[in-house]
């Protein structure tokens, strides 16, 4: 089946009249992929756009750790939709692209093009996308190949041949309605809400995607494969709704990628091509304040204030890819916010957190190791898991994991002989009241003990030479995330579309929102979506028309 393109492309210039008299100013609090996207696109929008970052180099999340010859992705490290990237790179001064995108399409013998991306990244695909270890020690290749997908549900599942027909064509439906339709529209309005329900119904999506998974695949096994994606964007299988059975369509046809150099090498390349359109990236200057005036009965932001120096920079528009909890809680007067209230923002749940372990160990030629770039080792149990996780919020007696080991493809992240990894494990928020400094060292132990005695990497605790590790402490210090959560507010159905906060502040006049915490969501892939829905209120604010170009 064929994605349908468009006819033509839609270039957006701005408008002589908004701009005559002088160029539009914009502040973006946050230096992360959403903050990065939105500070690219407003720049060809024709605003004179300054990024401000709290830490002292650029990428929020995705920021990179270089210690002893390693480097260390701190956060996201798995890409999709390549193409969202280069119409990023493709954009120009005072001209940008806001119309929806020419989606390439998954049968067409032709690569889609990445002559711009190449410019300031280079791109590479993984495959398979991830290797899942179940507990009794087989595995599953996940990958986009459909007859290697049949042949091992046959090995491990073979009563769930039939189902998993049925689950393609019930998620690809999912797919092309959720994401290729309804992707980059912004839920402002209930009106606009309440069109999509009954589709939303229709493909019954709205159920929780584990419920979903069910119907089709009876083996645990199967359904653990088909539904735990939504980890890696901070939700629990259990309760999203299976809207999100779309991402497996999403990484199905056009791939999962890796940029060369890490994750690092792409914020690198945004930063470049940000300072190339004549933005501004200020570095160790976190925001204390968003500043307000009244004008009439509306609340306007007029700028910000540093925290430290209490330096005042004043703009037109202000756009927070910070934590939309903390961009209310801490930076905003409580007087100046109806919707976004106290009592609202802190009853809302928050995602999950991580406990994440970076470590370099030496190579052991006589035991090449058999993972994979990406691996998900499952532990004992799933659902009981997940429910100790997101609703006890306790540390369970095991764990999962997310183990990349990135010197697989790249060996220059490492020393000669050495590989780079970290591992990822789903945990509580700080809403758990858990002590890190006492339990985030004995959880390490645990892991690292784990991987060396299953066997996953032989004798890791002999061959360890670099060892660090976050908890939720340092997504609640340094990243100022609410709760300490990692991935902004938890997507459940109560908190999606309408429900989700808003991309332009109902409560403040030229507050905008990007990033994990808006609209659509968490992953590369959605905060470059919702950098674009912002960047299209922007401009339908200030009047900058779309014209029609061959």
């Amino acid at each position: 089946m064929s994605i349908p393109t468009s006819a033509h492309s839609i270039t957006t210039a701005p408008s002589r009249e908004a701009f005559s008299s002088r160029r539009k100013t914009a502040l973006i609090i946050g230096s992360g992929i959403g903050g990065l996207s939105l500070g690219i696109r407003l720049q060809s929008l024709g605003f004179d756009t300054t990024i401000l970052e709290r830490m002292d180099a650029p990428g929020g999340r995705a920021y990179q750790r270089r210690v002893n010859g390693y480097v260390f992705d701190m956060g996201p490290t798995v890409i999709t939709v390549p193409h969202f990237i280069e119409e990023l790179f493709a954009l120009e001064r005072d001209r940008a692209h806001l119309s929806e995108p020419d989606f390439p399409n998954e049968n067409s013998a032709e690569p889609p093009s990445h002559d711009h991306t190449a410019r300031y990244v280079k791109l590479v695909p993984i495959s398979p996308f991830y290797r899942i270890y179940f507990d009794d020690g087989t595995f599953f290749d996940y990958d986009g190949d459909p007859v290697h997908t049949r042949e091992q549900i046959e090995t491990l599942a073979p009563e769930d041949l039939s189902g998993y027909e049925q689950f393609q064509r019930d998620a690809r439906a999912i797919f092309e309605r959720g994401f290729l339709e309804l992707g980059y529209t912004h839920f402002g309005d209930m009106p606009t809400m309440l069109k999509v329900v009954p589709d939303l119904m229709k493909l019954d999506a709205v159920r929780s995607l584990f419920s979903f998974v069910q119907k089709y695949f009876k083996n645990p096994k199967m359904q653990q494969v088909f539904s735990f994606e939504t980890l890696l964007i901070g939700g629990n299988p259990l309760s999203v709704p299976a809207i999100y059975a779309m991402i497996h369509f999403v990484e199905k046809t056009w791939g999962i990628h890796y940029a060369v150099g890490g994750t690092g090498a792409l914020v690198r390349g945004m930063v470049k091509k940000f300072e190339e359109l004549g933005g501004t990236l200020r570095c160790e200057a976190g925001v204390g304040e968003i500043l307000t005036a009244k004008e009439g009965r509306k609340t306007v932001a007029r700028g910000v204030k540093l925290e430290g120096s209490g330096e005042e920079l004043h703009s037109d528009i202000v756009v927070s890819n910070g934590d939309w909890a903390n961009t209310y809680l801490k930076r905003l007067d409580s007087k100046a916010r109806k919707i976004n209230s106290d009592t609202r923002v802190k009853l809302a749940p928050q995602s999950m957190s991580l406990l994440v372990i970076y470590f370099g160990f030496r190579d052991d030629p006589a035991r090449p190791l058999s993972l994979r770039h990406h691996n998900i080792i499952l532990g004992p149990r799933y659902e009981e898991l997940l429910r100790e996780i997101f609703g006890q919020k306790v540390l369970g007696k095991d764990f999962s994991q997310y183990l990349h080991v990135p010197t697989l493809t790249d060996p220059d992240l490492a020393p000669a002989g050495h590989h780079a990894a970290y591992t990822l494990v789903p945990v509580p928020n700080n809403a758990s009241g858990i002590d890190w400094a006492t339990q985030g060292p004995r959880l390490v132990d645990k892991v690292l003990e784990m991987l060396d005695e299953r066997g996953y990497i032989p004798n890791l605790m002999g061959r360890l030479t670099h060892l660090d590790y976050v908890t939720p402490d340092y997504f609640e210090q340094t990243l100022d995330s609410y709760q300490g959560n990692a991935f902004g507010l938890e997507p459940l159905l109560v908190q999606s579309a309408f429900f989700r906060p808003h991309n332009r502040s109902e409560d403040v006049t030229h507050l905008y929102l990007v990033g994990a915490s808006a609209q659509p969501g968490a992953g590369t892939p959605s905060v470059m979506m919702s950098a674009k829905m912002t960047a299209r209120l922007i401009a339908d604010d200030f009047g900058i028309h779309p014209s029609i170009a061959d």
